[in-house]
């Protein structure tokens, strides 16, 4: 196994990795990554191991069975294809690629391989998502009328200046997105598609998409953002999302039909049914990379989360880099909390608007919030 961006967010997959190698299930054979690795006691690197700055020279030295790719989303496809073609197996952080047409070429390298893209949306192994599918396919809610997310987080200036591509749009020419929708709150939408497939019985197959897109720095993406998905089959999928939140909402998806609501909170695993007074906490999560092995080892293991179930998402994507730069929130709208690198923007009164667009199924300009823009609307899209 090999590590493709073994520094920030990759220092994760190390603590996940680190245990399986002392096993002796996977032997880590080589990391990559163009700045020298940070150490860090949770994630040693096991002694011997050799690090690379090109992720071909490591394909080529080391032929690893499985690549592990943890680097920005704009080289995802470029890393992904490459490893594909030496004949390895993948495990690709979300967002998998950063368009349709990406998506599909990467789903063309997979079907000529023959080889596996497992996609790193890790929500997706929880035992919690899974009893909310089970409970809406029981009709615990009766006829679902619609699925939402609600998150409100803070990110400081110093998020902003973690990567040259950071609250980029475009990098080099080519795109980025690196906005709360795309990036750090991909889970909150992929989650929901992942309720309306099951309740739909079926791929999620959107026909429009409508997006309300707002910043609060001079960034080329959203910090908040709106977004609603009309399917062919299935209720209105709602995304109401902030990184300048006034309080703290750790990400909620609400499953509404008309015998009650469903609110599990993602992140925590903590899920609230009709009929019970109090959310609870439904433990267990299944590792991607450890399924990925475990489908290795025997095929008629499922895959959790295969490239092919992010056709939707990546649908999203697709249309956020078709809309317009965000409009930039200001004036009195916004306060800031702290100073330097910790500085925190937020958006007053959004906390209150991110909650009502989740709860009515309305955009911001929808319900007369006066800093609200138009929204932005694709061409129905043929799902011929």
């Amino acid at each position: 196994m090999a590590l493709v961006g073994a520094n920030g967010h990759g220092r994760w997959h190390r603590r996940v990795i680190g245990p399986l190698h002392e096993a002796g299930r996977v032997r880590l054979v080589a990391l990559v990554d163009t700045r020298p690795i940070e150490c860090e006691p949770a994630a040693p690197v096991p002694a011997g191991v050799p690090v690379f700055t090109d992720h071909r020279a490591m394909i080529a030295d080391v032929t690893p069975d499985v690549v592990v790719i943890c680097t920005p989303p704009h080289t995802h496809l470029r890393i992904a294809r490459d490893a594909l073609t030496a004949g390895a197996d993948v495990l690709l952080e979300k967002p998998p690629v950063l368009s349709t047409a990406e998506h599909e070429e990467l789903s063309g390298a997979v079907a000529t391989t023959g080889r596996i893209v497992q996609v790193g949306f890790q929500a997706l192994g929880s035992a919690a998502l899974t009893a909310l599918t089970d409970a809406a396919s029981a009709g615990r809610m009766g006829a679902v009328s619609g699925i939402a997310t609600v998150a409100a987080w803070q990110r400081p200036d110093a998020y902003y200046a973690r990567a040259p591509w950071a609250g980029r749009r475009l990098l080099d020419g080519r795109p980025v997105l690196d906005g709360a929708l795309a990036n750090p709150l991909a889970h909150a939408v992929m989650q929901c598609l992942a309720v309306a497939e099951v309740i739909g019985g079926g791929p999620v197959e959107p026909v429009s998409i409508e997006v309300e897109r707002y910043r609060v720095r001079p960034i080329e993406v959203d910090d908040t953002a709106a977004l609603r998905v009309r399917q062919r089959h299935g209720p209105p999928i709602v995304a109401a999302v902030t990184l300048a939140g006034e309080d703290f909402i750790a990400g909620e998806v609400i499953v509404t039909g008309d015998a009650g609501r469903a609110v599990l909170e993602y992140p925590t695993d903590r899920l609230l049914l009709p009929g019970e007074p109090t959310a609870r906490a439904v433990p267990g999560r299944c590792g991607l990379l450890e399924n990925l092995l475990d489908h290795r080892a025997d095929p008629r293991v499922p895959l959790i989360a295969p490239l092919a179930r992010t056709a939707p998402f990546t649908a999203v994507l697709t249309a956020l880099q078709a809309a317009p730069e965000p409009a930039l929130l200001d004036g009195a709208l916004v306060d800031a909390v702290g100073a330097g690198a910790q500085r925190v923007l937020r958006v007053r009164g959004v906390n209150e608007v991110l909650r009502r667009v989740a709860d009515e199924g309305r955009l911001p300009s929808e319900l007369g919030v006066p800093w609200a823009i138009t929204p932005w609307r694709t061409e129905p899209i043929d799902q011929e």
